[in-house]
């Protein structure tokens, strides 16, 4: 009977392995915002600690002449280490009624653990990409069209050039459908059909300007391209609870069920503002943060960008807003700029609309920093 309880042990764990390599190799399909493209991996330390360590360098290693004699004054790099909180923590609970944990058909499993690494993938992407949108240098453009769209984005190249983001072939450029339309017609776009495998494999569907374009079917209110690099923003993910079978048959409510379950944490951090680039067109809030007048709040100030003065906002929205979503739809919080104090701390996300006839116009986010929030006295 101990034998048999081993055994049993042994077999869940690895399915648990087995189901949880698979459903993170799906998720990684599934990711339109991928590791490696989008997002490095370069942290130290386990996201199921909620907290991991990642390398920040503002400057490059100092290249002197040698002098055989006397060599050369030693220099400090500037990497330092930071941490970053892992603050996502989503879970799937998926109940399969009808089988014991034993008895659940494989076929069945299967089609679960690809529902729940296409649901992980499309969360994930979303918190990913409000991340890059509130730390990123926004840039606001007229309105785009199949005529200016190149130099748009070549005008964007510009300024990463001199921002000294490295061109080594891994910038991207992430195109909302409008201007992925636009980029289509345009006689510069080179197509993936073109390339080699390896633009291939990171999703690209082509290149333009030296960026590789990956189609973002994103709302984003006036949101048109995001473009960045891959060394400055890190994604940090594990599984806090390995994907498993759990028997359902003790619980009290269900005879005869088990569900699918597993937790995944995860967290995003943009290293440097002028290497993720927004542009929307025609335009996005510009907000501004000081201190409120109570401990723990802070402010924050609409400084360009609006087209009216009605203005709401949601602190680490789930899913971001969409031009011409009703106001009750949207169901924020009232916003007087430079007056409404937003309970925040560090790291907090903060989405603010712009409301126009009871519809949303324009969007912009903003990270609270440390100095943004009154300390307790």
């Amino acid at each position: 009977m101990r034998f048999k309880t081993i055994f049993l042990q042994l077999f869940a764990h690895e399915h648990q392995e087995r189901w949880s390599k698979l459903v993170l190799a799906k998720l990684r399909q599934e990711l339109v915002l991928k590791d490696g493209v989008v997002f490095n991996n370069d942290y130290e330390g386990s996201p199921a600690a909620g907290v991991v360590k990642i390398p920040q360098r503002d400057q490059e290693v100092v290249v002197s002449d040698y002098d055989k004699a006397n060599g050369i004054q030693g220099t400090h790099g500037s990497t330092a280490y930071v941490n970053m909180p892992i603050t996502k923590d989503k879970a799937v609970n998926e109940i399969i009624d009808g089988y014991d944990a034993s008895a659940v058909p494989d076929n069945l499993v299967a089609d679960r653990l690809d529902s729940a690494s296409y649901s992980m993938a499309k969360q994930i992407d979303t918190d990913g990409g409000t991340t890059l949108l509130a730390a990123a240098t926004v840039d606001n453009e007229t309105q785009l069209t199949k005529d200016n769209i190149y130099s748009a984005i070549v005008d964007l190249r510009t300024r990463m050039n001199k921002a000294n983001i490295p061109n080594d072939g891994k910038r991207y450029l992430l195109a909302l459908p409008d201007a992925m339309a636009l980029i289509l017609k345009s006689p510069e776009f080179i197509s993936a059909s073109s390339l080699g495998d390896e633009v291939k494999q990171t999703g690209a569907i082509g290149k333009i300007a030296g960026f590789l374009v990956i189609e973002w079917n994103d709302n984003t209110a006036n949101l048109q391209m995001l473009a960045g690099h891959p060394r400055f923003a890190t994604r940090a993910m594990d599984f806090a609870v390995a994907i498993h079978l759990q028997d359902l048959s003790g619980s009290g409510n269900y005879i005869g069920a088990s569900a699918v379950q597993g937790r995944k944490v995860y967290d995003h951090k943009v290293l440097r503002s002028v290497a993720i680039r927004a542009v929307y067109s025609p335009g996005s809030l510009i907000l501004q943060a000081a201190q409120g007048a109570t401990a723990g709040n802070t402010i924050l100030t609409v400084a360009s960008g609006n087209s009216g003065t009605t203005y709401a906002y949601k602190k680490n929205p789930p899913v971001r807003a969409a031009y011409n979503t009703t106001n009750t739809a949207y169901a924020g919080t009232t916003l007087t700029s430079g007056t409404t104090e937003i309970p925040a701390k560090e790291g907090d996300i903060i989405e603010v609309v712009n409301l126009v006839s009871n519809k949303v116009q324009n969007v912009g986010y903003y990270t609270v920093k440390a100095g943004d929030v009154k300390a307790s006295e």
